[in-house]
């Protein structure tokens, strides 16, 4: 676990949770999109804001990081209540939640819109960190598009994973496009590339149909293999948690800007 203070003041601002969710729904377009969790306000602790912790995935630890941090709010990219699981606040959804509620944590969660959004989104500052400029949406007829195009400068797949490796804190998987080929002695450029973050692997597909030379993302599945070599596009996988830090991180940096509140990254390992 590390963390990394945005800012840190010696204000007096206090914001309700009701305040602080309305100016992010605002800034990320919340409302645009049809998720598979609610976004914004999902757990209302009670009580006034004053130090924010945000991370990538509410589980028990960063809770409990909070709560010794003395946080009155958590941000973060997953939260809870997605479709399809239990609605009974049991076992393990239970506990996370009882300890929001009896120290007064209120949870804030952005899935898809801090992965689409445009300055600060996951995609984005990713690109960012390569040294890559997005260019477009790999689905162009979507209004709020979710995955991206990047450029970059003409490199190898060696070259892009050392890229990588520097800029996450570890080693992609990586898939060439032609079975059996050796990464470290192949000539092939890399130049225009599909991105999107998490669990986007089977967007391999739509990346390859936008003419794409490679496709990042976070996860991979036994068929994103087989699909990369027969469709001849490199594919990297980099990490769901590893690629999805940066949105909720810059996100944080925003809020503390404009409300002067403290407000504390916490990044809860995850080798995933």
């Amino acid at each position: 676990m590390s963390t990394h203070d945005v800012l840190i003041t010696s204000s007096n601002t206090i914001i309700t949770a009701q305040s602080l969710t309305e100016f992010c729904d605002d800034y990320l377009s919340a409302t645009a999109f049809k998720d598979y969790a609610p976004n914004g306000l999902q757990v209302d602790g009670g009580q006034p804001i004053q130090r924010i912790v945000t991370g990538v995935t509410a589980c028990e630890a960063l809770i409990d990081a909070a709560i010794a941090d003395n946080a009155d709010a958590i941000m973060v990219h997953h939260g809870y209540f997605w479709k399809g699981e239990p609605a009974p606040l049991t076992g393990m959804k239970g506990q996370r939640i009882r300890k929001l509620m009896q120290h007064g944590i209120s949870l804030i969660g952005y899935h898809l819109p801090l992965d689409a959004h445009p300055v600060i989104g996951n995609n984005a500052t990713l690109a960012a960190a390569l040294d890559m400029t997005i260019i477009g949406a790999l689905y162009p007829a979507e209004t709020h598009p979710v995955g991206n195009i990047a450029t970059c400068i003409p490199q190898t797949a060696q070259s892009l994973i050392a890229q990588i490796t520097q800029a996450l804190g570890r080693m992609p998987l990586h898939i060439a496009a032609e079975y059996n080929v050796d990464t470290h002695s192949s000539n092939k450029l890399i130049e225009r590339i599909g991105i999107c973050t998490g669990g986007a692997q089977d967007m391999i597909e739509q990346a390859s149909l936008m003419c794409c030379d490679a496709f990042i993302s976070g996860e991979i599945s036994e068929r994103t293999t087989h699909i990369a070599r027969e469709l001849g596009i490199d594919y990297f996988a980099c990490g769901h948690h590893a690629t999805e830090r940066g949105g909720i991180e810059a996100l944080g940096r925003i809020v503390a800007q404009q409300f002067n509140l403290s407000v504390t990254f916490i990044d809860i390992d995850n080798p995933a």
